[in-house]
């Protein structure tokens, strides 16, 4: 009964794929199983030379750094983060973030990990798009990853406009003194991996890691869904 009701309602209100638009299986989540095959992924993960780890040289100390996809112009990982950010589809970072995790685990990448540490919204913003979409991809990378998801203890206290169509020294400018740490102790001797949804010109990231990277024993490593490399 509860099949054919679904079909029925699937009949009048299909679900489709952000990518290619086409009717989704009943198994699919958002991204039909062709599409998601056809995502342009960085495997920067399994590269012995990770372009990635080089970003941060001479800017903060991060022991690894990696992205799923590649956002290059003219591919459908636009729509992707714009369906996550501006949709209300917060649920694909967690599917995205569950696959991505499941490759990495397989080659046990990051080793253990203490924290998952999302990269947080302001209070305004959170609260204006009902979801930090960072959260959820790490929720995502959680499924398959040691660790703990924690949200709370770092935190932006400035709230700062958007990064969007800025350049690299006024997207530093714009967002370096914004985040803080609300109890360092947590954080002592531990293994944290950032995460966030796109890797531009890294200051967010930056603005982040600076912080955590001044607590005592502490490794950081950064997941991202997407590496921006136009």
């Amino acid at each position: 009964m509860n099949s054919y009701y679904h079909d029925f309602f699937k009949l009048f209100f299909p679900r489709t794929c952000i990518v290619c638009n086409f009717a989704l299986y009943r198994h699919e989540q958002h991204v039909c199983m062709r599409c998601t095959k056809n995502l342009p992924r960085s495997y920067f993960h399994l590269a012995d030379d990770n372009p990635l780890n080089k970003l941060f040289w001479g800017r903060v100390d991060i022991e690894k750094v990696v992205s799923f996809l590649l956002y290059t112009s003219g591919s459908h990982v636009k729509e992707i983060l714009h369906a996550l950010k501006y949709g209300n589809r917060k649920e694909l970072g967690y599917e995205l973030g569950k696959l991505y995790a499941k490759e990495l685990s397989d080659i046990n990448y990051f080793g253990q990990i203490d924290f998952l540490v999302p990269v947080p919204l302001h209070p305004k913003k959170k609260s204006k798009r009902g979801y930090n979409q960072s959260e959820w991809i790490a929720k995502g990378l959680a499924e398959h990853l040691p660790g703990k998801v924690m949200v709370d203890n770092l935190y932006k206290k400035l709230h700062t406009t958007s990064q969007t169509n800025k350049g690299r020294y006024s997207r530093w400018e714009n967002i370096a003194q914004s985040f803080d740490i609300r109890d360092t102790g947590i954080f002592k001797n531990k293994k944290v991996l950032l995460v966030d949804d796109v890797l531009t010109t890294g200051a967010t990231i930056e603005a982040c890691a600076g912080n955590l990277a001044a607590i005592e024993g502490i490794t950081i490593y950064v997941a991202t869904l997407a590496y921006a490399c136009d």
